[in-house]
């Protein structure tokens, strides 16, 4: 589908995103807790197929093309290694929490304070408790579905192609599973996962963007370094939401930058 109006297939997908978590946010409090880790333990699953397909980009024809047999897998190393210690110096994945924290709690204030109109408040220890558990809630769907959202060929392809004027299909694609992604997400983290539509549309926004003022595609072995790399970043996604280990993937988001600019420096250099 071609259009005149470049964004136009970010918005589309903002909006499915909206319209997903909003409806897993309505039906999400009638499902039991075990149903709630049901849904969590299938979208770790498929986040785990999605960063695999994502991950075969080094084998792609144009990167090994351009920067030989070996040099793949090393610029995908390399990558997540500089962007790892970067964003750990700068504690990315901290400010991020930090963020949606002071988020969920202006959210929870303006919640109270209707609540406060209706009734008494007292202040307890399993009241705090429940604070401190809907903060982690919060938090930890709007990174994972923010970092799902954005991070993947879609993504970056989809916004560049839509920038260039070349079609927004790819990004109607997107739309599609993303909506379906954020009802499920919404019916186990909430209100957090709404948030990510705001992530969606300044990610994307600005690639759509860089579409539009580069006037060409990145190159092929460019786009395949970021393919790879952000597959990994999902697999560490797929982990955090089976329980299986927290790795920090906010502290690797530096990654997708130096990706590339690996790829162009071992080009030259070759």
């Amino acid at each position: 589908m071609n259009v005149d109006f470049p964004g136009l297939g970010t918005l589309v997908n903002v909006g499915t995103i909206v319209v997903g978590a909003l409806l897993g946010m309505a039906v999400g409090h009638r499902l039991p807790q075990r149903t709630h880790a049901v849904v969590t333990d299938i979208l770790g699953l498929v986040t785990l197929l999605v960063a695999a397909l994502s991950a075969m980009a080094v084998t792609d024809a144009a990167f090994l093309a351009a920067t030989g047999d070996g040099a793949p897998v090393l610029i995908v190393l390399g990558s997540l290694l500089i962007g790892g210690i970067a964003g750990s110096l700068l504690r990315i994945e901290t400010r991020l929490e930090g963020l949606a924290g002071k988020i969920q709690g202006w959210l929870a204030s303006r919640s109270a304070g209707t609540r406060r109109s209706r009734r008494p408040v007292l202040i307890d220890a399993t009241e705090t408790g429940q604070d401190s558990a809907a903060r982690e809630r919060f938090i930890e769907g709007w990174l994972t579905a923010s970092l799902l959202f954005c991070v993947g060929p879609l993504a970056i392809l989809g916004s560049l192609s839509d920038g260039l004027g070349r079609g927004i299909d790819q990004l109607l694609l997107k739309s599609v599973l993303d909506g379906f992604a954020a009802l499920a997400f919404a019916s186990s983290f909430g209100v957090g996962v709404l948030l990510s539509a705001v992530s969606v549309a300044v990610v994307q926004g600005l690639v759509t963007l860089a579409g539009v003022l580069l006037g060409s595609v990145l190159p092929d072995a460019h786009i395949a370094a970021l393919t790879a790399t952000g597959g990994l970043m999902l697999v560490g996604i797929g982990l955090r939401l089976l329980h299986i280990k927290q790795i920090p993937v906010g502290d690797l988001l530096p990654a997708l930058v130096v990706a590339p600019l690996l790829t162009q420096l071992v080009i030259v250099l070759r």
